[in-house]
């Protein structure tokens, strides 16, 4: 595999990590912030300084390349694949009244299912219900793991853009499908938080809105927790997400709240919250974001055959603001349990996708490190 990786940071020129040498049809992945996404001008630079077809373009919540955090950039990875293949589709969610399921399914019609080895998502992050999406993307049975993300907006929360081969725009869900006998794809997704307080019963939602938790209105009971922070929602729910566990299920994931109405009292989650299904708030501390980011990259090397090549991270939004001037020691963490020439690229999210460890249906988490590592 050949790699080429470049970061454009603000009001600065181009900066290629290692040399520029044209490549063979690869794989260009594009992380960037929102605004700059949007400016035409800077989409025709990106086309100018990588001219392949395969641009898949993607807003972020912050993006991490090496080792290192950075906002209000851009940074790009162009892969090419010696002797595996990928496939590419995408969809418009306005395309099918937001109905996230029906999307996903017919995206997973699209992608041929022979030899499919892996499927890397990259999503609309602002309104979309991310467990709906990959119920759809999971409906034909395929025996293919999916990891990937939703798209971010810093802590702006205004709308997130996406692409594949042309601008950005808002709606967009893009899924790859790589192919090949000799690829090597593992993956991890841990977060780091604990739960406090009182465990809860959610009685009423639908699908990813929640109503009532305990029969009482969720965001008066939420809002009672966070005292004077509750004027700053949704973005202080960052700092403290809600642990969700189905009846019946073993593990439990993360939500956070992506909008709130102070008209009937609900709240807007990033992936479905059932009926019955226990609640819990949660809270963390640098030190432990940072020991699940590890414990991450651990679960995701074991009994790998072949060091990775490249490494996609997908974090949190909630994660960044929580550890603040610290963020990039997750990343450093991860970075030791790599080999030293892995290529890391990725982004900060709204909504990470993957299953958990030994398991093989992906699930919508909130708050944690998800990592995709690929060889040939």
């Amino acid at each position: 595999m050949k790699i080429i990786q470049a970061k454009k940071t603000k009001n600065a020129n181009w900066e290629f990590l290692n040399e520029n040498t044209p490549l063979n049809n690869p794989l260009v992945f594009v992380f960037g912030d929102r605004l700059s996404l949007e400016n035409l001008e800077i989409i025709e630079d990106i086309k100018n300084q990588f001219p392949y077809e395969h641009l898949v373009f993607g807003s972020t919540a912050g993006e991490i390349m090496d080792e290192k955090d950075f906002d209000e950039s851009i940074v790009v990875t162009a892969m090419e694949f010696e002797k595996s293949s990928f496939k590419i589709k995408k969809a418009n969610i306005l395309d099918f009244d937001k109905d996230a399921e029906k999307l996903g399914k017919h995206l997973i019609e699209q992608l041929p299912q022979k030899n499919l080895k892996h499927i890397f998502v990259l999503s609309e992050g602002s309104f979309v219900n991310g467990s709906a999406l990959i119920k759809g993307l999971e409906s034909t049975a395929t025996k293919a793991i999916i990891t990937g993300g939703l798209c971010g907006d810093g802590a702006l929360f205004e709308k997130t853009v996406a692409s594949y081969k042309t601008a950005p725009k808002p709606g967009e869900v893009i899924v790859i499908g790589f192919y090949g006998d000799t690829l090597e794809i593992s993956f991890a997704s841990v977060g780091g938080w604990k739960p406090f307080g009182p465990e809860r019963i959610i009685t009423k939602s639908t699908g990813n809105i929640l109503y009532e938790i305990d029969n009482q209105p969720a965001l008066d009971l939420y809002s009672k927790y966070l005292g004077d922070k509750a004027s700053e929602l949704p973005q202080a729910s960052l700092f403290y997400p809600l642990k969700v566990k189905e009846k019946n299920q073993k593990n439990s994931v993360v939500r956070t709240i992506l909008s709130i109405n102070t008209e009937d009292n609900s709240m807007v989650l990033a992936g479905n919250v059932p009926e019955n299904a226990k609640v819990q708030l949660m809270m963390s501390s640098v030190d432990e974001l940072a020991g699940g980011a590890y414990e991450a990259a651990k679960l995701a090397m074991k009994n790998r055959k072949k060091l990775p090549e490249i490494g996609v991270l997908v974090s949190c939004i909630g994660r960044k603001l929580a550890m603040d001037q610290r963020v990039e020691e997750e990343i450093e963490d991860i970075k030791i349990l790599l080999d030293t020439k892995t290529k890391l690229v990725g982004f900060y999210s709204y909504g990470e996708i993957a299953p958990f460890h030994g398991e093989k249906n992906a699930i919508l988490h909130n708050q944690t490190m998800t990592l995709t590592l690929i060889s040939e």
